[in-house]
Formats: C-alpha cells, sequence, structure tokens
C-alpha cells in the first residue's frame, strides 16, 4: 500500500476542484493545507509519493525521506526540490507542464489591455464621483492608446509565448522575438535582445529564471526601451531587477508596467516595487495562473503523473 502527501494543498485547492482521480492513484492520502520548514521532515518520513508545490525539499529533507520514491511539483518550476540529493536515494522527481496556457494568457492579455485603455483608473474616478462632476460626457484625464499596428516583443517563445503571440496578432500587433541567454543559438529570424528593445511597445517575459535570465530586464535594458513601452512579466520575479523598474517607472523611463510575479513571495515589508508612490503600475499576486480551469487540469495531472509512474512508465520526469 502507498502512501502519499500533500505539504502546500491550499496553494492550488482550495475545496473547489475535483480530486477523484488523484484520490484514486494511491491507496492512501493525507493532504497538509501548508507546511513550515520544521515541520517537512516528520510529515515525508512515511510518504513513498510527495507533492509539493512550493515548499523546499533540500537535501536533510531528502536525506530524511526514507521511504520516498517519487517526489511531483505541482508546478513547471522545480527549484524548490534538490535534484541531485533525489537522484543520490534513488528518488524520481516528476513536473507538470503545459497545464496553464490559457489562463496566463489571457491574464497577459488583461494587463496590457489595462495599460493601453487605462480603465483602473477611469474606474477609480468613477468611483471617487469625478464622471459625476464632470462638465462632459466622458472622461479624458488618462491617454488611451490602441494596441493595433504597435509592436510586442515576447521573451520566452514556448507554449505561453506562442499563445501570447497569436492573441497579439489578431488584436493586429506585430510580434518580435528574442533569443533567451543561455540558448545555444539565435534562429535568424530572432533579434538580439539589445536591438529588440529600442523597438517594441510592449514587451512581456514569459522565460524561465535562470543564472542566465536573472535581472535579465535591468536598469540598462529599461533605459534602452521606448518612454512610451509598456512591460509585462508573468513569468518569474528575479528576471526582472524591481529596484530598477520602480526607479524607470519614476523617473518615466517607461510608459507602465504590469507585474504578476515578484522575486520574493509573498512579498515583504519595504518590497520596491509595493511602495505606494511608483506611478502606472500594476501588480497581480501571482493570479496569471490561478483560473478554477487550470486548476483543474493540473490535479488530473498531477494524478497521471503517479499512474504512469506506478506502471514503470514515469513522464515527466526532470530527475
Amino acid at each position: 500500500m502507498l502512501r502519499g502527501i500533500t505539504l502546500d494543498q491550499d496553494s492550488y485547492d482550495r475545496n473547489d476542484l475535483d480530486d477523484a482521480r488523484l484520490a484514486g492513484s494511491l491507496e492512501q492520502w493525507t493532504h497538509y493545507p501548508a507546511t513550515r520548514p520544521d515541520e517537512v521532515a516528520s510529515r515525508i518520513a512515511a510518504a513513498e509519493v510527495i507533492i509539493t508545490n512550493k515548499v523546499r525539499l533540500g537535501h536533510e529533507a531528502i536525506q530524511a525521506a526514507h521511504r520516498t520514491r517519487l517526489i511531483v511539483t505541482a508546478a513547471t518550476g522545480y527549484n524548490h526540490i534538490d535534484l541531485d540529493a533525489a537522484r543520490t536515494h534513488n528518488i524520481t522527481v516528476c513536473n507538470i507542464v503545459d497545464y496553464a496556457t490559457p489562463a496566463v494568457v489571457q491574464h497577459t492579455l488583461a494587463l496590457m489591455t489595462a495599460m493601453a485603455t487605462r480603465w483602473h483608473h477611469y474606474y477609480q474616478d468613477v468611483q471617487n464621483g469625478i464622471w459625476a462632476h464632470s462638465t462632459q460626457f466622458c472622461l479624458l484625464e488618462h491617454p488611451i492608446i490602441e494596441l493595433a499596428d504597435k509592436t510586442l516583443g515576447i521573451i520566452g517563445y514556448g507554449k505561453l509565448g506562442q499563445g501570447v503571440a497569436t492573441v497579439a496578432r489578431a488584436l493586429g500587433m506585430r510580434v518580435v522575438l528574442t533569443a533567451r541567454p543561455g540558448t545555444a543559438s539565435c534562429p535568424p529570424e530572432r533579434l538580439r535582445l539589445q536591438d529588440l528593445l529600442p523597438q517594441v511597445d510592449v514587451l512581456s517575459l514569459h522565460c524561465p529564471l535562470t543564472p542566465e535570465t536573472q535581472h535579465l530586464i535591468d536598469a540598462n535594458a529599461l533605459g534602452l526601451m521606448k518612454q512610451s513601452a509598456f512591460l509585462i512579466n508573468t513569468a518569474r520575479g528575479g528576471i526582472v531587477d524591481e529596484t530598477a523598474l520602480a526607479a524607470a517607472l519614476r523617473q518615466g523611463q517607461i510608459a507602465a508596467a504590469a507585474i504578476d510575479v515578484l522575486s520574493t513571495e509573498p512579498p515583504s515589508a519595504g518590497h520596491p516595487l509595493l511602495a505606494p508612490d511608483i506611478p502606472n503600475l500594476i501588480v497581480t499576486p501571482h493570479t496569471a495562473w490561478a483560473s478554477i480551469e487550470t486548476r483543474q487540469r493540473l490535479v488530473d495531472e498531477i494524478a497521471r503523473v503517479i499512474e504512469a509512474w506506478r506502471r514503470g512508465q514515469p513522464i515527466n520526469v526532470v530527475s
């Protein structure tokens, strides 16, 4: 009889999903809504299968997991798992891929259109009674632009980047791509980053966080962009130098930014992008992926990964 545990179920399931397939993938389950670092070792000690979204499984924890044979990260990223330790202890590590594309594309479009239409600022004006006291039938206090005929630059052209490109082209935008740092070669149709940045009206990030992409969008990169340009980050917080972005917005180096991810989540007090004086910044709390449909696909895919592993044909293996 195989026992599985979930270390941080509340990070993706708030009792609003159908977990029948996952429940049937193992004989016994224990689901923890959250797990503190000091609770990890005792909770995983008797489990053959571990599901973790963001709870870290370092060397010491994995060393204490004497019965564990499979770790599934309830996400695409797996930098919170010590893969070397897992290999040493003959533990298979699998991730979940391509489950959030519709939601992330939708959220990216929402952020892009918010910056273009300034609807969130106009909504505040309506709530504050400014429209009711207007001398005209409409308000024109915040400049609105059309996305048609604008240029969208994409960094990271996997399923997410391709999905965003499809929607952007439907809006009449021109799409340009750059070779992500760390890739072996640059296809001829892709621009060098320093050549792409001055061209784009919107820059959207969809690449993983790696040593090569850490602070890829820094003060120098922001300085190459148009003053009228928008930045969107629904990838990983560390790709953007957050202090540099805050300064760029305050100084008007770029027109606006919309961020769904931060380098530290949840953010600590005094985070540079949560200061109240930063203009033209939208911050959403890592919800681009969080549709109920996406989270249901995630749970079903976790079950499929476990089923494949039990058949001796593991899928989505990262270690």
